[in-house]
């Protein structure tokens, strides 16, 4: 993903065009640093239609928390007097409430009792530091057919303003002591609030409703104090499946059809290095293979008297780089020799200041002395260590490819001194391959591209000290028929949401979800640093899927088990910093892989907000996703996925359409979902509440696919404004609430059975 800020930052101020090439995050600038101070809750509560509230005494403490302030504690009824009526008549209505003193024992409580999707969760709009004397006023909008009694929330269209959306309080329902709560939904914004919302950040206004009926009750929709100290919600990650512990017995590993496997199955012993398969090279120059460098069919124009004339390339780069490296300008001579073509384009500014201003001068000394001849010796052991010729992995093909770590490195370091022939050149056989030679790497001054050299440097100089000893596996999948959507009868499994850590840390053992560009690791050969590029320079050996996949089709992805975590890092993109060396510990299968699936799979780009809502493009996204997770085996054996902000940010999706369609793949593959929200704490919580009212009320995928399909023919289909006025999660709160919708079947072809309606202009 190049140039692009991902699902964890905002976009960079400057972005080249051509760099621009992954899906990101939506452009957040505050991400949420931690769990919140102990005290700080946010409490739903809803009686339906009833227009009654209970005030709790402590702001909706469990009841362990209350249990040491309950005789200290002043309990107060809150009543508006009067019953709610049903109202055919869109827009809400406000109903008028009275405010109580409510005495709390803890003069320094923290309470989140704006409703507000305004981003930041610690904003002074977003909690309220309560003194023992503050009055808790409840102020419920509710669907009323009453007249407005001069309210001044209420205006001609019956769309609530802002301020009204700012004053909702949420407490405690306590008048019987039951721990259960209940969220009374708000109301959806006007135009103006919708974008003002838009410009806030990530949070999208997603929890406001639509105003045009009654709203039903919310039953159990809960946070938990436990849990929002921690940063997370839902089910306890530990509770999820992981590899390896719920992956079945492998078989023995053997040449299939669709699985070429570059090693020595015989000889594949744990703490081993694998031997290569064959014994000796077999080379091949077609269509069909990787042009390796040690080809003999690999020559290079050589200039005689008559003018004419080849020479063997390897020859050339085998002399080249076994000259002296003293310094930068050396490792630039030697890879120009065999790549003159390109001497006035390449540029290696990027490698000579890592060497002359950021190294260390014993670090230097390490890199010319000791690393880079080690890694001279690892490239030209090609036709010792890869053997075979390596297929490509070609779009519309179901295949995998098994190569051990050291085979890899080898490739890898062929990698760095940009041996590979015919790859620097869009106009070449390879047009729709990435890139894979480095020498975008070492061009221009970015400190991206140092820090990236960094982490790099640290792999070569890992796997040159020790021979790394494990098998890597590339799976080409191909999505041949796609799930029938519409009439899907399954439910959504198990989620666990946290707006702290990361994919490769806490989602170990899962299936974790690589926000690809099509051209597998985007720009980590170039200026990129984003999720997909920080992911392929802390685990290189992704890199290699460059040199043989092609760029995935709408219905494919590309699975890779068993690569390792080389370094450790903080920040990401200009903040990117590598840090140190880091010793993976992950257990390896009976294959002798690491138990780390990676999983790249592309989402669309939108250059316009409602375009992602287009049924074709809800699909298309679905079957990408459940592409990626489907796996042909019984769901108590698959990992949980481990995903977060797909296709978010400069890709242009929002991230809680995507956060539901990621939920109902996974829910058809059979696999549960460890989300990251990647420090939106507000994301975290919308989602989280979608999932428990969607689930508790037992809503089928097929439904929820209707339903999706419902919000585009009436809310997006014919809107002029650059965002609707009604959001996604509440036209499904709404729909799915509605009476009308509560004994039949959502159904796309119908809009008019739908109340709600998109208020744009």
């Amino acid at each position: 993903m190049d140039e692009s800020m991902d699902s964890q930052k905002g976009v960079p101020p400057e972005v080249k065009p051509e760099d621009v090439k992954n899906d990101v995050a939506d452009g957040k600038d505050e991400l949420f640093h931690g769990p919140q101070k102990p005290g700080s809750i946010k409490e739903y509560v809803s009686k339906g239609n009833e227009s009654s509230l209970s005030c709790g005494s402590a702001g909706g403490l469990d009841e362990a928390g209350l249990a040491g302030s309950r005789n200290n504690t002043t309990q107060t009824h809150c009543s508006n007097g009067q019953k709610t009526k049903r109202s055919s008549s869109p827009g809400p209505r406000p109903v008028k409430t009275t405010c109580v003193t409510t005495h709390l024992s803890n003069p320094k409580l923290t309470l989140n009792l704006s409703s507000s999707p305004r981003k930041g969760v610690s904003t002074p709009s977003d909690v309220e530091m309560l003194s023992p004397d503050s009055p808790v006023c409840t102020n419920l909008l509710i669907t009323n057919s009453a007249d407005h009694d001069g309210c001044a929330f209420a205006d001609d269209s019956g769309i609530a303003k802002a301020q009204a959306m700012e004053s909702q309080k949420f407490v405690k329902h306590s008048n019987s002591g039951s721990s259960s709560k209940e969220r009374l939904p708000p109301v959806a914004m006007g135009t103006e609030d919708a974008e003002l919302a838009a410009c806030s950040g990530s949070s999208d206004m997603s929890q406001d409703f639509s105003g045009s009926q009654s709203f039903a009750t919310f039953e159990s929709v809960s946070f938990s104090l436990l849990n929002m100290d921690k940063g997370w919600l839902g089910t306890p990650i530990d509770e999820l499946n992981r590899m390896p512990q719920c992956a079945p017995p492998l078989s023995h590993l053997k040449v299939m059809p669709n699985h070429t496997i570059m090693i020595r199955t015989d000889l594949l012993r744990e703490g081993e290095v694998p031997a290569p398969y064959p014994s000796k090279f077999k080379d091949a120059w077609d269509d069909i293979s990787v042009k390796i460098p040690c080809s003999e069919k690999n020559l290079f124009p050589m200039e005689t008297e008559d003018g004419g004339g080849v020479q063997s390339r390897w020859e050339l780069i085998h002399t080249a780089l076994r000259g002296e490296f003293k310094s930068s300008l050396d490792v630039r001579d030697a890879i120009l020799r065999y790549n003159t073509a390109h001497a006035k384009r390449w540029d290696f500014t990027a490698l000579n200041l890592l060497c002359t201003e950021y190294l260390e001068h014993c670090e230097a000394q390490h890199l010319f002395e000791v690393t880079l001849p080690a890694m001279v010796d690892l490239a030209l052991s090609a036709p010792r260590l890869c053997t075979m010729p390596i297929p490509l992995l070609k779009s519309r093909m179901n295949h995998s490819l098994t190569l051990s770590q050291e085979q890899i490195s080898c490739l890898l370091a062929n990698a760095f001194f940009c041996t590979f022939p015919r790859r620097n050149s869009r106009k070449s056989e390879y047009s729709n391959y990435p890139e894979i030679n480095f020498y975008r790497l070492f061009e221009g001054s970015s400190p991206r591209k140092i820090e990236k050299l960094k982490t790099l440097l640290c792999y070569f100089r890992r796997i040159t000290e020790t021979r790394p000893k494990g098998l890597v596996t590339f799976t080409r999948q191909t999505l041949s028929s796609s799930p029938n959507w519409e009439s899907s009868q399954t439910l959504l499994t198990r989620l666990h949401i946290t707006c702290e850590g990361t994919i490769e840390d806490d989602g170990y053992g899962m299936l974790q979800v690589d926000f690809a560009n099509r051209l597998v690791g985007g720009g980590v050969t170039g200026h990129g640093l984003v999720q997909e590029e920080i992911r392929f320079v802390i685990n290189p050996e992704l890199i290699v899927s460059r040199l043989f996949t092609e760029a995935l089709e709408c219905n494919e992805c590309l699975i890779i088990t068993g690569t390792e975590q080389y370094s450790k890092y903080s920040g990401y993109a200009e903040s990117y910093k590598w840090k140190h060396s880091h010793k993976d510990e992950t257990p390896r299968d009976d294959w002798q892989r690491r138990c780390t699936e990676i999983v790249a799979v592309d989402a669309l780009r939108y250059r316009h907000f409602l375009e992602q809502f287009q049924p074709e493009k809800m699909t298309r996204e679905l079957n990408k996703a459940y592409c990626g997770f489907f796996r042909n085996a019984n769901g108590q054996h698959l990992s949980a996925v481990a995903t977060g902000n797909w296709g978010c940010g400069a890709f242009g999706g929002d991230t809680r359409l995507k956060a539901l369609i990621q939920l109902m793949a996974a829910a058809e593959a059979g696999r549960d979902v460890a989300y990251f929200t990647f420090g939106d704490a507000q994301l975290m919580r919308d989602v989280y509440e979608m999932h428990t009212f969607l689930t508790e009320r037992q809503i089928t995928v097929g439904r929820l696919y209707n339903l999706l399909h419902q919000y585009f023919s009436v809310v997006c289909k014919n809107c002029r404004t650059t965002r609707p006025d009604v959001t996604l999660y509440s036209f499904i709160y709404e729909r799915v609430s509605s009476p009308a919708s509560a004994n039949t079947s959502d159904s796309v072809k119908d809009p008019a059975m739908s109340p709600v309606t998109s208020d744009c202009h």
